[in-house]
């Protein structure tokens, strides 16, 4: 099993920063991937950014120029780094992973609790 614990949620101002935090612990041999993904009441979730071993990074057009996904390998970590923020940034931001739990396992997909975001004036 692994864990994810994100933080770094809350409420700002529609042209203001946020940075959000997720680390993951248990058992981990090797992390695939990691990312965030975003959700608002009624609609799918959607990617707002990955990034894979090799610091290869895919981001949702909305948020392109804006955001910045980053990882600090040693710590299982990764960050989403929200500047300009808009309204229709609002959502419950979801942190993912895709591991190995031992040589040679298939991948496994975990996600964590969710943080709010809300962008509102």
């Amino acid at each position: 099993q692994v864990q994810l614990v994100e933080s770094g949620g809350g409420l700002v101002l529609p042209g203001e920063s946020l940075r959000l935090s997720c680390a993951a612990s248990g058992s981990i041999f090797r992390i695939k991937a990691m990312g965030w993904y975003r959700q608002v009441p009624g609609k799918q979730r959607e990617l707002v950014a990955t990034e894979a071993p090799g610091g290869s990074t895919n981001y949702a057009t909305s948020v392109e120029g804006r955001f910045t996904i980053s990882r600090d390998n040693n710590e299982n970590t990764v960050y989403l780094q929200m500047n300009s923020l808009k309204p229709e940034d609002t959502a419950v931001y979801y942190c993912y992973t895709l591991v190995q739990h031992s040589p040679g396992s298939r991948d496994y997909a975990y996600w964590g609790q969710g943080t709010q975001v809300t962008v509102s004036s």
